[in-house]
């Protein structure tokens, strides 16, 4: 491995002009400069030799490099071909690191873990770029990987909004997603000046633990996810408005029964919810909707 502190703003810029490179703003290209907030991020995912890390977006390896150091395999998907050569360069007498070309996004995580995990611990660790945050971590918990934790460097702002508590202006329908696979944690704020090239906001560490189970029992995710998205579809209004056109195949008044059986006042809004009463709601849509059938059937 390179003796090179690719933490630093001076070896970072010198692979840059040395290899002609420029920052991509397109795939928010951003490149950590403090140390003591690289090893919080290893710490934080209390990585080990007989644990494997999928890092997504490396870049030039500032932040593979304190993973190669504590972790037993490391495996890094790079979107930008352009640092793969950089990459294998400052990395090829580590036979515990590969470097795979792919957008995470596409990427097959199930077959990546099949084919090439060697530990059953297994964690995913990245300073995600900012505008593919939420698809690239939902993905993550959707797919239901078999990951002991999540943790991600991310904008501070939708870190907050993922740890965020019901009644709450952060609250929304990311905060009950994530919250429905893991817990979440913020670990440390990162400033933005510590970045080359700098933000224009500061970032947080989050970790996410990963339940064995999701945190509460549904019938049917489907149901649950789209009557979240209608608890939030305009945050001024009630449940009640929210949801009066929620499915054709459930009318106003219907509504108002659901909500009666779910005991919840049909006047709140949508974001003073906890996880629990969206599950009671969507869990009594479900029963509505299959009696229906069976009705009708």
């Amino acid at each position: 491995m390179t003796d090179k502190q690719l933490y630093s703003q001076r070896v970072i810029r010198e692979i840059m002009d040395d290899n002609k490179l420029h920052f991509k703003k397109s795939l928010g290209q951003n490149f950590l400069t403090d140390l003591n907030i690289l090893q919080k991020i290893v710490a934080a995912a209390d990585v080990t030799k007989e644990s494997t890390v999928i890092e997504i977006g490396p870049g030039i390896g500032t932040l593979t490099q304190q993973l190669a150091n504590a972790a037993g395999q490391v495996i890094a998907i790079e979107l930008d071909q352009r640092f793969l050569p950089i990459l294998n360069e400052n990395f090829w007498d580590q036979d515990h690191v590969s470097i795979i070309h792919g957008d995470a996004l596409t990427v097959d995580l199930h077959q990546i873990i099949k084919e090439q995990v060697k530990f059953p611990t297994i964690h995913v660790v990245a300073n995600l770029p900012y505008y593919v945050t939420t698809p690239i971590l939902m993905k993550l918990l959707e797919e239901h990987l078999p990951l002991t934790n999540i943790v991600v460097m991310i904008q501070k702002e939708v870190a907050q909004r993922i740890q965020a508590q019901p009644g709450t202006k952060e609250y929304g329908a990311l905060s009950i997603a994530a919250q429905y696979y893991a817990k979440p944690e913020i670990v440390c704020i990162v400033p933005k000046t510590v970045f080359i090239p700098e933000p224009n906001v500061d970032s947080a560490v989050i970790r996410l633990s990963i339940y064995e189970e999701p945190k509460v029992k549904v019938f049917s995710e489907e149901i649950f996810f789209a009557a979240i998205k209608a608890g939030f579809a305009n945050r001024r209004k009630t449940l009640w408005n929210n949801f009066k056109g929620f499915r054709n195949d459930i009318v106003p008044e219907q509504i108002r029964a659901i909500f009666e059986k779910a005991s919840i006042d049909e006047k709140r809004r949508g974001e003073t919810l906890s996880i629990e009463e969206y599950a009671v709601l969507s869990n009594e849509i479900h029963h509505f909707i299959e009696a229906n059938k069976n009705l009708h059937g």
